[in-house]
């Protein structure tokens, strides 16, 4: 049966000089702070939706769920990884979304342990960049950014996942963008739909859930970042 429960979440505040906030997703020697904006936690109640799946769309709220095991298990290894999980996450987007291309250019891999809400141990960042002339064909369709979501192992109740409906959003006072600072440049997310009548994105977080039973097993999990194309 679905239930709600009260967690705290980190909301974070512009930086107090007016100056973009930004965010380095990689060491600086330089003494630079990695971030410029401040943490401020908020109480927030989370619904369980287990049993209201059906009711969300990547269309309507920006994420849905589904269930389908991988056949590739492990996740041990990089190279094992590229081979065999991500031809088939491309199927399973393809067969989702009815994408007719669909490129992963990430993953990352998330096993947390003791002491630690969040350890990063494997982020496989190698941004996939398109000769000029395919990109610009590709952009005049439509496409998105899908990032898929998987557990290893086992359910995770252990710092589970929150998706927040992007029909519950006001994108215009309540998303403030912010830089991903990378060796080579900054992230961005884009959908090319921008007249209102699909979601644009998904606000996430994985919380401390007071519910979680003692001695579930932490959690790990699976991301992979992928561009989706359609005819």
């Amino acid at each position: 049966m679905a239930f709600a429960t009260i967690t705290t979440l980190i909301y974070f505040i512009t930086p107090p000089d007016g100056s973009r906030p930004y965010y380095r997703v990689y060491d600086d020697t330089t003494g630079k702070p990695s971030r410029n904006w401040i943490e401020e936690p908020h109480e927030m109640q989370i619904e369980d939706v287990r049993g209201k799946e059906e009711l969300y769309k990547l269309d309507n709220a920006g994420f849905q769920y589904g269930r389908e095991a991988p056949k590739h298990t492990s996740f041990l290894n990089d190279d094992e990884i590229k081979r065999e999980y991500y031809p088939e996450s491309i199927d399973l987007i393809k067969r989702v979304t009815g994408a007719t291309q669909v490129v992963i250019f990430d993953h990352t891999i998330r096993r947390r342990v003791p002491g630690l809400d969040d350890n990063p141990q494997n982020v496989n960042q190698q941004p996939r960049h398109f000769p000029p002339t395919e990109a610009f064909a590709l952009m005049r369709r439509r496409f998105q950014i899908i990032n898929l979501w998987r557990p290893i192992s086992h359910p995770a109740e252990d710092w589970p996942l929150a998706l927040c409906d992007f029909r519950s959003v006001d994108f215009e006072k309540e998303l403030v963008p912010v830089a991903l600072v990378f060796p080579i440049g900054r992230g961005l997310s884009f959908d090319s739909i921008q007249d209102g009548s699909v979601a644009r994105l998904t606000p996430h977080t994985a919380f401390q859930d007071p519910n979680t039973p003692e001695g579930a097993p932490l959690r790990e999990s699976i991301e992979l970042r992928t561009l989706v194309f359609y005819d």
